[in-house]
């Protein structure tokens, strides 16, 4: 994802996330299950989501810090935040992002 392509989707009002991941391990694959479930719950295609598999992108991995796998960035809006794990927990994935939850005051 470039600058461009950031700025763009900020325009848009969308949620920009980063899920960094170790190959096809099982943890990574959770992760990959959760945060895909989870953006078409709660986002309903107002988000973009890349995943990168650290093993074939190490460069990209080191360029934004990533220690430990799977984790996810979210980009914007603004804070950005990282979470670590594999997201299973929904409802402390929602709260960190940020969202709104459907049906919730």
């Amino acid at each position: 994802m470039n600058k461009d392509e950031n700025i763009k989707m900020v325009a848009e009002g969308k949620l920009v996330l980063q899920l960094y991941v170790s190959g096809m391990s099982a943890n990574s694959m959770v992760a990959i299950e959760n945060i895909k479930h989870l953006c078409d719950e709660h986002l309903e295609g107002a988000f973009q989501l890349e995943i990168i598999d650290i093993y074939k992108n190490p460069d990209l991995a080191a360029e934004e810090h990533i220690v430990f796998s799977p984790s996810l960035i979210k980009h914007f809006p603004l804070p950005r935040k990282t979470l670590i794990g594999n997201l299973s927990d929904t409802d402390k994935v929602v709260k960190a992002l940020g969202l709104k939850i459907k049906g919730a005051s």
